[in-house]
């Protein structure tokens, strides 16, 4: 395996399914905003790998990919939660987040266009549109997983997914839990791979064309 990539939407589980892989050895950056970032991880999640995961594919060949599930009904309102909180900072000239992450949520959901971006009929057919996109990609691949972090077993199925043994394995630790949105920074662990990280070519992100 060169990579994995979790592709899942945000508010599907990234945050939770990041802290599970550092514990069995993976060095996992939660988005990843550079070259260097991708080089140091073995597993990226969220942006801007929910909208680059085809680019992604064929820039590290026999890489793995999940793609995590959430029911609708408790999906929007956690998306409706974060987008308020981030719906300034995504602005395209004067919000401070980085560009990546700015693209990856636009183009995903909309934000430039959508005459009501948090609007919960709207937020429901960018969360279909992606995942039929998802599975018409990955049709019939061996490479790919779909898992829903909130029902029974679901990391012994990622395991097995990795091939990696473990008799012992739980659940899923549960993270960002309602308004909650920063559990990935406050967690301590050796494996956490920085976003920014510089390299080389310093912060510079991937040239897709």
């Amino acid at each position: 395996m060169n990579k994995l990539f979790i592709i899942g939407l945000p508010r599907t589980g990234t945050t939770s399914i990041s802290v599970a892989l550092l514990d069995y050895g993976f060095k996992v950056a939660h988005t990843a905003y550079t070259k260097r970032a991708f080089e140091l991880a073995d597993a990226i999640s969220d942006a801007p790998c929910f909208c680059d995961y085809q680019q992604l594919d064929k820039l590290f060949p026999n890489s793995k990919f999940v793609y995590l599930d959430r029911a609708l009904e408790s999906w929007v309102p956690s998306m409706q939660m974060l987008l308020n909180k981030m719906l300034p900072e995504l602005d395209a000239k004067t919000g401070y987040l980085n560009p990546v992450l700015k693209r990856s949520f636009n183009k995903t959901f909309a934000l430039l266009t959508a005459p009501d971006p948090v609007n919960q009929q709207h937020l429901k057919a960018c969360y279909l549109a992606h995942q039929q996109e998802v599975f018409e990609y990955f049709l019939n691949r061996d490479n790919f997983l779909t898992i829903n972090i909130s029902q029974t077993k679901s990391l012994k199925t990622l395991l097995e997914f990795l091939d990696i043994t473990d008799t012992d394995a739980g659940e899923f630790p549960r993270l960002n839990v309602g308004k909650l949105v920063d559990n990935w920074k406050e967690y301590k662990h050796p494996n956490k791979v920085n976003s920014l990280s510089a390299g080389k070519e310093h912060r510079k992100f991937f040239d897709y064309q």
